[in-house]
């Protein structure tokens, strides 16, 4: 069933339609990214281009269920949802859960600005799926976002079991100051290592900057990249971008997408005109978005993953783009280039039920007190030269 009546509402003027099946995003296209706008999401994940892109490649076994608030004819918010079933602390449970995983970097609901009632006519609508769900399990939410403010209130208000979890703490690198600005403002070690590893790949030939972001030469550069993404540890570690038939899916795709839409940025460090490095990016409203990097693994000891990260940056410094977000987790070698971070967390919410009311509490409860226990005991440990 595409779209189904909803259940009422607070405010009388709204109403929610559910959108599901294979038609599902041929019918919501033409509503969708104006939300977007009127609703000044900065990043590009919660876009139709890349929900549709990710959904196409990831959605296999699970059930479309995006949600619709009108006000009379006019779209005012969008919360993209799929049902699957997950374990929650060794509990097999129902799951509503936005269109996204490890590959989705951030996401939130697509509210018009102003439109606070919406989350309201969201909530109302979610709580009453008793047959649905058990666990409402949103990933990757900025946590200033009202997604996460809205929900966990309205839930917390009706008796639902409510539960922030800390994930990711990504950094970025804002552009206000000028160049010359941020690179004294780096340590003296890692400016010195910027000249140090120029210096080396210039020993072996003219050290230069690629970008491919149209679709001439797109389909071999981007070859070229997954190899390079999966020519180090990645590929042994079964993380690299090919390593599954469903993500290389996706990222290939994306990049016609994204080529199509003007987002596509994919840099390549060359050296003596051979590539050694890569960076997979999006670039949106004045912001670069990382999502994947990788070198030749030959040429390790020049880092050349370093020195390509570099020049983006002074590209983007002159080109009077606002930011470079790295996306992901809080890595080492991202954190010699910034001191700021963005946060994420996941909402989880649950059912207040018996056995529902224990998985929340071994998750909230339980699970933090050991894991305390723990840093305590190897805290203890450490001070007092035990084992």
């Amino acid at each position: 069933m595409s779209a189904v009546a909803a259940v009422p509402v607070p405010a009388p003027a709204l109403t929610v339609e559910v959108f599901g099946g294979e038609d599902a995003f041929a019918r919501l296209e033409p509503v969708w990214d104006a939300l977007v706008e009127q609703a000044g999401v900065a990043h590009p994940f919660v876009r139709y281009e890349w929900v549709r892109t990710w959904w196409e490649a990831f959605g296999h076994g699970r059930r479309l269920h995006v949600v619709l608030v009108r006000d009379g004819d006019a779209a005012i918010a969008l919360a993209p949802l799929m049902a699957s079933e997950d374990r929650v602390c060794g509990l097999r449970v129902r799951t509503l859960e936005f269109l996204a995983n490890v590959h989705a970097p951030r996401f939130e609901m697509i509210v018009a600005r102003g439109r606070e009632e919406a989350y309201d006519a969201v909530w109302a609508h979610l709580a009453s799926l008793e047959d649905t769900w058990d666990v409402l399990q949103l990933k990757e939410v900025p946590s200033d976002s009202p997604t996460l403010r809205h929900l966990q209130r309205l839930a917390a208000a009706d008796g639902f079991p409510v539960g922030v979890w800390p994930s990711l703490r990504s950094p970025y690198v804002p552009t206000a100051g000028g160049w010359d600005a941020y690179l004294q403002g780096l340590a003296a070690k890692q400016r010195a290592n910027i000249r140090n590893r120029m210096r080396r790949l210039e020993r072996q030939g003219a050290v230069a900057m690629e970008l491919v972001s149209g679709h001439d030469g797109l389909d071999e550069a981007l070859e070229e990249g997954l190899r390079l993404e999966a020519s180090a540890w990645k590929a042994t570690a079964g993380t690299a971008i090919v390593s599954r038939p469903d993500t290389a899916g996706f990222y290939r795709k994306l990049a016609g997408v994204a080529a199509r839409c003007g987002w596509l940025r994919l840099y390549f460090l060359s050296v003596g005109g051979r590539r050694v490095a890569f960076t997979y990016a999006l670039a949106m409203g004045q912001r670069l978005y990382l999502l994947k990097v990788g070198y030749d693994p030959d040429w390790a000891p020049c880092s050349p993953q370093n020195t390509l990260c570099f020049l983006v940056l002074r590209t983007l410094f002159e080109s009077g783009c606002a930011e470079l977000d790295f996306l992901g987790s809080d890595e080492e070698w991202k954190r010699r280039w910034t001191p700021h971070r963005r946060a994420q967390d996941w909402l989880y919410v649950f059912r207040p039920s018996p056995r529902l009311r224990l998985a929340h509490g071994m998750k909230f409860g339980l699970l933090p007190r050991l894991r305390r226990q723990r840093l305590y005991t190897t805290l203890h440990n450490r001070v007092f030269g035990l084992r």
